[in-house]
């Protein structure tokens, strides 16, 4: 099985403009999201996706590489499926699974990547999966950056919001979405050209597209703490829990 790791990233986020390249602990984000990615064993290759010019030379400068991609995707997946066929044209290759590792999650550790490829490998029937974790708080159940999941008895994904779930702290089928999501090639190209989807569109969430057209979004628990990065204030918590010096990444 060959295996592409690829960061989606770009400077036009409307919470957090620039976002990518906003300095956490002395380096770029998006600096921490590659080293992270490029530490796990399972990827053959890791590649940033970007529109954007000042997130590719960096990029280039840190020894990385890059995928420049169309400015007009509204999703990361759409960047994501544009990017593998661009690699697999330059190097003559052809994956069999797609890792997206959003730019946005400093804080994503290389096992969390094996977490999330193994349900693949292991089965296959399998078309996506994506990480499950706790919600910690309150605050966390409330805020419309963390993305809640609720799973079927099987670990499927039912649905996934933005806003507060009942019974998220009294049922472990209800958790939030973690963003590593491994594909099968063929069907993260089959998401490309699916159209987009109602409760997609107003969620602005991903995988909805996917269980809107009938198919299957396997959650696997994660035994990794991560904190995404939407707003400035995310910044700083993640730079404060980075700096811990319980932190391992």
């Amino acid at each position: 099985m060959k295996i592409l790791a690829v960061i989606p990233a770009r400077m036009g986020s409307s919470r957090f403009p620039g976002k990518p390249m906003a300095e956490l602990l002395g380096s770029p984000m998006i600096r921490h999201v590659y080293e992270n990615t490029v530490l796990n064993p399972l990827a053959d290759l890791t590649v940033v996706a970007t529109c954007d010019e000042e997130i590719a030379e960096y990029v280039v400068s840190v020894g990385g590489r890059v995928v420049m991609t169309s400015n007009e995707h509204i999703r990361a997946t759409d960047r994501c499926a544009e990017a593998v066929v661009t690699v697999e044209e330059e190097d003559g290759v052809r994956f069999d699974i797609v890792v997206m590792v959003q730019g946005d999650e400093p804080m994503t550790h290389p096992g969390m990547i094996t977490e999330a490829v193994e349900p693949l490998l292991d089965d296959p029937s399998i078309p996506v999966t994506t990480l499950l974790g706790r919600i910690s708080s309150i605050d966390e159940l409330c805020d419309p950056n963390c993305i809640k999941v609720v799973c079927d008895q099987s670990g499927n994904a039912l649905y996934f919001s933005r806003a507060p779930i009942a019974g998220a702290f009294k049922n472990a089928a209800i958790g939030r979405h973690v963003a590593v999501i491994p594909f099968r090639r063929d069907f993260l190209l089959q998401y490309a050209s699916m159209a987009m989807t109602p409760l997609e569109s107003s969620e602005a969430i991903d995988m909805l597209r996917i269980l809107e057209h009938g198919h299957r979004v396997r959650m696997i628990p994660t035994q990794h703490s991560s904190h995404p990065v939407d707003t400035p204030e995310d910044l700083k918590r993640v730079a404060e829990l980075m700096a811990d010096p319980g932190y391992a990444s």
